[in-house]
């Protein structure tokens, strides 16, 4: 089993994982960054552009990862799982699992011949399935580390790879490493998921193509998305009529998220923003029950995209069918008007779902959850990133929905106290 000691763990390679483990390393402090995806990056990385800057996603991201992967300090781990955290009396032992990728990563020149000549399609995950990639494949245009991974449960064993690889890198029989990381501190920066597509079974969006997820729609807005341009997924034809339906997986106690997720508004009027330039002729409505406009520059933000003509109505959807052509179908009742229900065909919609944890259990370690599954903080005055562990913080969306700009000042509160705290126990043991 291979060792390594570090001062801090950090799990989790989003946004938030990015900038505790550079604020950390730049302290002078180690860092072991553990990403259980074959690149860091996480959520932010697929964003098309953020609210309410409209500044470009990847812009932001990518030159942190670069300083991630070059930094002396930091540890990059990816495509490597935590699988068990047990406390002990000189900090913490993590055992985790790095996942086989199949290819010598010391040997891979990223030339991505093996990519061309593969001839086995896969669904993206990267693309949210709307566009399929090869069995053995880079992740994404920058992602970090550039090195393919090869789905084995997908391989056909042409050896098509192995035959045009200069470096003769792929392995076949590569196996699962198994690591002990030993640390100071630990940093929890997990992350989320988003509220299933299926949550509301009103909704029926797993039977309709024309009803998407957001991130969805990240995708098709994104200029190096999978399209190049704004579709419907079941024809390819170029939307007329989108809708935005808010609260489809937040505020809901029929979907056992009953919290508002905070930054679905946002991102709703950010993407129709966006779809208004990409698409001037194409009616844009936003359903909604509340605006929650509660960051700074968010209600000037709101202000201009009413003023552009995108539609806000007060609405309740209450269900979603499809015409004969495929087009949903939405079942409104008006907030503000008394009038009978109304439905009313687009030709795309969104479903504006929620946050939710995107992980639950951590392994061994007894931390503090909330009712909602967010992990709790000790003091959420005095420092919110401490939980009930000595020696081990939370940031981001790990600890409750919260935009971009919240999660980067989580990410550095979590930082300094990480530092303060092995300053403090190296302290002692002088």
């Amino acid at each position: 089993m291979k060792e390594i000691n570090i001062d801090v763990a950090v799990i989790g390679s989003g946004i938030a994982g990015l900038e505790a483990s550079l604020d950390v390393a730049d302290a002078g402090y180690k860092v072991a960054l553990i990403e259980k995806s074959p690149s860091i990056g996480g959520r932010m990385i697929s964003l098309s552009k953020v609210f309410p800057t409209l500044d470009c996603a990847s812009c932001i991201t990518t030159p942190k990862m670069a300083a991630v992967s070059h930094h002396p300090f930091i540890n990059m781990m990816t495509y490597t799982e935590v699988r068990e955290i047990k406390k002990n009396d000189d900090g913490f032992d993590l055992y985790a699992i790095k996942k086989p990728r199949y290819i010598n990563e010391g040997e891979c020149i990223s030339c991505k011949k093996c990519e061309e000549v593969c001839p086995v399609y896969i669904e993206d995950d990267f693309e949210h399935e709307l566009s399929p990639k090869k069995a053995i494949s880079i992740p994404f245009t920058n992602a970090v580390p550039q090195l393919p991974v090869l789905d084995m449960n997908k391989c056909i064993r042409c050896g098509a790879c192995a035959r045009i690889c200069p470096k003769d890198c792929i392995d076949y029989l590569q196996k699962a490493e198994e690591i002990h990381i030993k640390a100071h501190s630990v940093i929890i920066s997990t992350g989320y998921d988003i509220t299933p597509m299926n949550a509301k079974k009103e909704y029926n969006a797993i039977s309709i193509p024309n009803v998407i997820s957001p991130l969805q729609m990240e995708r098709l807005l994104a200029p190096h998305g999978p399209y190049g341009k704004v579709i419907r997924p079941s024809d390819g034809k170029i939307p007329e009529s989108i809708a935005y339906v808010q609260c489809a997986g937040s505020r809901d106690k029929s979907i056992g998220v009953p919290y508002c997720s905070r930054v679905c508004c946002m991102y709703a009027i950010k993407q129709a923003m966006l779809l208004s330039g990409s698409l001037p002729l194409a009616d844009i409505t936003i359903y909604y029950m509340d605006i929650r406009a509660f960051g700074k520059g968010y209600e000037e933000f709101y202000s201009e995209a009413r003023a552009m003509g995108i539609n806000f109505v007060k609405a309740k959807v209450a269900r979603i069918t499809a015409d004969e052509k495929g087009s949903p179908v939405l079942r409104i009742e008006h907030q503000e008007e008394a009038s009978k229900p109304k439905e009313i065909k687009h030709d795309l919609v969104v479903l504006s779902q929620g946050m939710i944890p995107a992980v639950r259990d951590f392994l061994g370690l007894d931390l503090e959850i909330n009712e909602y599954g967010f992990v709790s903080s000790r003091d959420k005055t005095l420092n919110p990133s401490q939980t009930n562990i000595d020696g081990v913080f939370v940031c981001g969306v790990a600890r409750g929905p919260k935009d971009i700009p919240d999660t980067i000042a989580d990410a550095g509160s979590a930082a300094v106290s990480a530092v303060n705290y092995i300053k403090s126990i190296k302290g002692k043991s002088l």
